[in-house]
């Protein structure tokens, strides 16, 4: 029984990870097609730098992914707080609406951001392109906050204010050092969405501005680029990263 357990993970993750790790493999690869191992080389990762187009479009996606994340967070912690310290009118129904904000599908949301642009005026291109990211990434940064808000001990925050907190030292002092794990967690999951978004972004943006997913997009078209398999490489080192830093913040955080 062990033994087949053992062998049912690794398939799994075999099936997960091989062909991330076949990609990563021909971003080393000498062979420009990658059908063989010709040798190891760090050329495709110049031919990344040298590509203009491509190094332009990863930059809009960094500010955008930075931009979006940041402000979805900082206005769904706000969000989340709000509805978890206070009730007022109409509470359930802006809970059920920003459920449904996860559920629909992005095609759906993707013409109806488009419509709405259209409508205002507004035109295609960077400010178009973060409200939508904001907008799609907002519900996931308000939950991850508010259900780590709900594993709160809510006499703890009483107990502050039977001692004379006021309700900005409740907050700083108390609420906001306990949600730093989820403010992370919804930092990451925003960034991370952002990042790597087509649909919505596909509809939303215009030709002077263009972003990572869609460059990509349209160059394996005609097939996989060692340039590509460069740049998704360093992506992966990057997530990496990104991942071992919030698992040590969280522990510290434990600590």
């Amino acid at each position: 029984m062990h033994k087949s357990l053992l062998l049912y993970f690794a398939t799994i993750f075999i099936f997960l990870y091989l062909p991330i790790g076949v990609l990563v493999l021909n971003s080393f690869n000498l062979n420009r097609y990658g059908m063989h191992w010709d040798g190891f080389t760090l050329q495709w990762f110049s031919a990344m730098v040298r590509n203009h187009g491509l190094m332009e479009a990863a930059r809009n996606s960094l500010l955008v992914a930075l931009s979006s994340a940041s402000l979805a967070t900082f206005i769904g912690a706000l969000g989340a707080v709000g509805m978890y310290l206070y009730r007022f009118k109409g509470q359930q129904i802006l809970k059920g609406t920003l459920l449904s904000m996860l559920m629909i599908p992005d095609i759906i949301l993707a013409i109806a951001f488009l419509v709405l642009f259209i409508l205002l005026g507004v035109s295609l291109g960077f400010w178009s392109l973060l409200l939508a990211h904001i907008t799609f990434c907002l519900p996931f940064a308000v939950m991850t906050v508010f259900a780590r808000l709900q594993g709160f001990d809510p006499f703890l925050l009483d107990a502050a204010r039977d001692l004379g907190a006021s309700e900005s030292q409740v907050l700083s002092r108390i609420v906001l050092p306990l949600l730093r794990p989820a403010l992370l967690a919804s930092w990451l999951l925003s960034f991370t969405l952002s990042l790597d978004d087509v649909i919505v972004s596909s509809f939303v943006t215009g030709p002077s501005f263009d972003v990572l997913p869609l460059k990509i997009f349209s160059m394996v078209k005609v097939g996989v680029k060692p340039e590509v398999n460069a740049l998704a490489t360093l992506m992966i080192g990057v997530s990496i990263v990104f991942v071992i830093i919030s698992q040590s913040l969280i522990k510290e955080k434990k600590r």
